[in-house]
Protein backbone atom coordinates (compact mmCIF):
# COMPACT_ATOMS: atom_id res chain seq x y z
CA UNK A 1 0.00 0.00 0.00
CA UNK A 2 1.15 3.80 -0.88
CA UNK A 3 0.47 6.01 1.44
CA UNK A 4 -1.40 9.08 0.82
CA UNK A 5 -1.07 13.09 0.96
CA UNK A 6 -2.88 15.77 -0.04
CA UNK A 7 -6.33 16.65 -0.59
CA UNK A 8 -9.08 13.89 0.57
CA UNK A 9 -10.28 12.16 -2.27
CA UNK A 10 -14.04 13.79 -3.23
CA UNK A 11 -16.83 12.25 -4.31
CA UNK A 12 -18.55 12.65 -7.49
CA UNK A 13 -14.96 14.43 -9.00
CA UNK A 14 -13.21 12.01 -11.15
CA UNK A 15 -9.48 11.92 -10.67
CA UNK A 16 -7.23 11.45 -13.78
CA UNK A 17 -4.12 9.29 -12.65
CA UNK A 18 -0.74 11.03 -12.89
CA UNK A 19 2.43 8.70 -12.56
CA UNK A 20 5.57 11.32 -11.89
CA UNK A 21 9.39 10.85 -10.76
CA UNK A 22 10.78 13.42 -7.86
CA UNK A 23 14.46 13.91 -6.51
CA UNK A 24 15.80 14.51 -3.25
CA UNK A 25 19.15 15.77 -4.85
CA UNK A 26 22.25 16.41 -1.73
CA UNK A 27 24.88 18.39 -1.80
CA UNK A 28 26.86 18.64 1.33
CA UNK A 29 24.01 18.55 3.48
CA UNK A 30 22.01 20.92 1.35
CA UNK A 31 18.81 19.57 -0.79
CA UNK A 32 18.15 21.21 -4.55
CA UNK A 33 14.53 22.41 -4.58
CA UNK A 34 12.76 24.21 -7.31
CA UNK A 35 10.35 27.06 -6.64
CA UNK A 36 7.32 27.34 -8.48
CA UNK A 37 5.76 30.86 -9.75
CA UNK A 38 2.47 30.98 -11.04
CA UNK A 39 -0.51 28.68 -11.09
CA UNK A 40 1.37 27.43 -7.61
CA UNK A 41 3.37 29.80 -5.79
CA UNK A 42 5.41 26.81 -4.40
CA UNK A 43 8.81 25.12 -3.41
CA UNK A 44 8.83 21.42 -4.28
CA UNK A 45 11.14 18.69 -4.80
CA UNK A 46 12.05 19.06 -8.48
CA UNK A 47 10.24 16.36 -11.06
CA UNK A 48 7.03 16.10 -12.70
CA UNK A 49 5.24 14.03 -14.77
CA UNK A 50 6.52 11.20 -16.85
CA UNK A 51 5.09 11.40 -20.88
CA UNK A 52 3.86 8.45 -22.78
CA UNK A 53 5.82 6.04 -23.91
CA UNK A 54 8.48 7.90 -21.38
CA UNK A 55 10.59 5.72 -18.76
CA UNK A 56 10.45 6.77 -15.04
CA UNK A 57 14.25 7.71 -15.04
CA UNK A 58 14.49 9.06 -18.77
CA UNK A 59 11.63 11.39 -17.51
CA UNK A 60 13.41 12.44 -14.16
CA UNK A 61 16.26 13.59 -16.11
CA UNK A 62 14.58 15.58 -18.33
CA UNK A 63 11.89 16.98 -15.56
CA UNK A 64 15.04 18.32 -13.01
CA UNK A 65 16.87 19.43 -15.83
CA UNK A 66 13.97 21.96 -17.03
CA UNK A 67 12.92 22.82 -13.70
CA UNK A 68 16.52 23.58 -12.01
CA UNK A 69 19.36 23.50 -14.83
CA UNK A 70 21.03 20.71 -13.35
CA UNK A 71 22.29 17.33 -14.66
CA UNK A 72 22.28 14.59 -11.74
CA UNK A 73 23.15 11.61 -11.49
CA UNK A 74 20.45 9.04 -9.67
CA UNK A 75 21.59 6.55 -6.91
CA UNK A 76 18.45 5.11 -5.73
CA UNK A 77 14.86 4.74 -5.71
CA UNK A 78 13.21 5.97 -2.02
CA UNK A 79 9.65 5.24 -2.32
CA UNK A 80 6.64 6.47 -3.52
CA UNK A 81 2.89 8.21 -2.29
CA UNK A 82 -0.05 8.97 -3.54
CA UNK A 83 -1.82 12.73 -3.57
CA UNK A 84 -5.12 13.84 -4.85
CA UNK A 85 -5.11 17.39 -5.91
CA UNK A 86 -6.22 20.11 -8.22
CA UNK A 87 -3.91 21.11 -11.19
CA UNK A 88 -4.80 24.43 -12.38
CA UNK A 89 -2.74 24.43 -15.35
CA UNK A 90 -4.52 21.48 -16.60
CA UNK A 91 -7.76 22.04 -15.02
CA UNK A 92 -7.96 18.36 -13.83
CA UNK A 93 -8.24 16.93 -10.62
CA UNK A 94 -5.20 14.51 -10.54
CA UNK A 95 -4.28 11.01 -8.34
CA UNK A 96 -0.33 11.95 -8.46
CA UNK A 97 1.61 8.39 -7.86
CA UNK A 98 5.00 10.03 -7.07
CA UNK A 99 7.95 8.25 -6.95
CA UNK A 100 11.03 9.92 -5.46
CA UNK A 101 14.52 8.83 -5.89
CA UNK A 102 18.08 9.89 -4.42
CA UNK A 103 20.23 11.79 -6.70
CA UNK A 104 23.46 13.74 -7.09
CA UNK A 105 24.12 17.19 -8.88
CA UNK A 106 26.57 16.31 -11.48
CA UNK A 107 27.20 20.10 -12.97
CA UNK A 108 24.60 22.95 -13.41
CA UNK A 109 23.70 23.23 -17.24
CA UNK A 110 22.75 26.81 -17.12
CA UNK A 111 18.80 27.94 -16.04
CA UNK A 112 15.81 26.30 -15.51
CA UNK A 113 14.19 26.14 -19.20
CA UNK A 114 10.91 25.68 -17.74
CA UNK A 115 9.11 29.41 -17.55
CA UNK A 116 8.43 30.38 -13.46
CA UNK A 117 10.68 27.81 -11.94
CA UNK A 118 13.88 29.18 -10.03
CA UNK A 119 16.52 26.79 -8.07
CA UNK A 120 17.02 26.62 -4.94
CA UNK A 121 19.43 25.12 -2.87
CA UNK A 122 18.11 24.40 1.10
CA UNK A 123 19.10 23.09 4.11
CA UNK A 124 17.20 19.85 4.84
CA UNK A 125 15.74 21.88 7.91
CA UNK A 126 14.86 24.51 5.96
CA UNK A 127 13.49 22.51 2.56
CA UNK A 128 11.29 20.59 5.23
CA UNK A 129 9.86 23.89 6.27
CA UNK A 130 9.93 25.12 2.61
CA UNK A 131 7.77 22.61 1.12
CA UNK A 132 3.99 22.48 0.16
CA UNK A 133 3.63 19.31 -0.46
CA UNK A 134 3.08 16.99 2.60
CA UNK A 135 4.21 14.12 0.58
CA UNK A 136 7.74 15.92 -0.21
CA UNK A 137 7.71 17.00 3.61
CA UNK A 138 8.03 13.64 5.01
CA UNK A 139 10.66 11.68 2.55
CA UNK A 140 12.93 14.57 3.47
CA UNK A 141 11.91 14.21 7.21
CA UNK A 142 12.20 10.00 6.83
CA UNK A 143 15.89 10.55 4.37
CA UNK A 144 17.23 13.81 5.69
CA UNK A 145 20.45 11.10 7.22
CA UNK A 146 21.07 10.56 3.57
CA UNK A 147 21.37 14.05 3.18
CA UNK A 148 24.65 14.48 4.45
Amino acid sequence: MIRRYGEPVKSGIRFQRRPGVYAMIRRKGDLLLTYQDDPHFEFQLPGGGIDPGESPLVALHREVMEETGWRIKIERRLGAFRRFTFMPEYDLWAEKVCQIFLASPVRPHGPPVEADHTAVWATTQEAEKLVENEGDAAFIRRFAHLAG
